[in-house]
């Protein structure tokens, strides 16, 4: 397998997309969406006492013993700007705070993911097509297009119907940036420095929806031409 094209530096930003073998689901059930994003949330510290698995076996006063002290540490091996999983496939928008913590972050939630995946459905061998795909973000514009377009693909890619549904999908971090969600993974300060409130970050969101949709209807027939 080639080595990655893209090198991974510090305090720079990426998006990166990691997609189930031949475009097959990875995520069948609310369970399996829940696990993924808990994973996400747990290995994006650098140091984890202990794999998730292990982790999640815990009493749950020392498994929320363990989060607020990493939380107090504040040692992350990557920042979590945004996210979005879709049924085959998710959109991470990251930025790098230690050396080798994307490529070290992503292999812990692939791996983790994994044997969970392997161990529900009675299976061996990698779901994942390959390494991750990352490009780097180069200027403040790409990095506010780059969102809207993650942020946007569950209405794009009609896995819901409407801006409202949009809202409240519950595997994306729009809703933490809309204020609509506690679950609270997204290091929002970064995009929200360019906008002056929740409502224009919304606006802007929102002004692209409708077209979004169409190039992605339209995406096939493109490709074909």
């Amino acid at each position: 397998m080639p080595g990655r094209m893209v090198p991974l530096v510090n305090d720079e930003i990426y998006h990166v997309v990691n997609r189930g073998i031949a475009s097959q689901p990875i995520f069948f059930s609310k369970r399996d969406y829940d696990r993924k994003l808990a994973t996400i949330s747990y290995y994006q510290y650098a140091y984890p006492p202990l794999r998730y698995s292990f982790f999640i076996r815990l009493p749950k006063d020392r498994r929320t013993e363990i989060i607020e002290t990493l939380k107090k540490e504040e040692d992350v091996s990557v920042q979590i700007l945004a996210y979005c999983l879709m049924s085959n496939h998710l959109h991470l928008l990251l930025k790098q705070v230690r050396d080798s913590g994307i490529s070290s972050f992503m292999s812990n939630i692939s791996n983790s993911y994994t044997r969970y995946f392997n161990t529900k459905n009675d299976r061996v061998g990698p779901i994942y097509q390959g390494k991750f795909k990352a490009v780097r973000v180069e200027t403040d514009e790409q990095l506010l297009h780059v969102q809207r377009y993650i942020h946007l693909n569950p209405y794009s890619s009609h896995v819901v119907k409407t801006i409202e549904d949009l809202e409240d999908y519950p595997y994306c971090s729009l809703p933490e940036y809309l204020d609509r969600s506690s679950f609270g993974i997204s290091n929002k300060g970064i995009v929200m420095s360019f906008f002056k409130n929740t409502k224009s970050f919304e606006a802007f969101i929102y002004n692209r929806a409708d077209y979004q949709r169409k190039l992605d209807d339209i995406k096939h027939l493109i490709l074909e031409s």
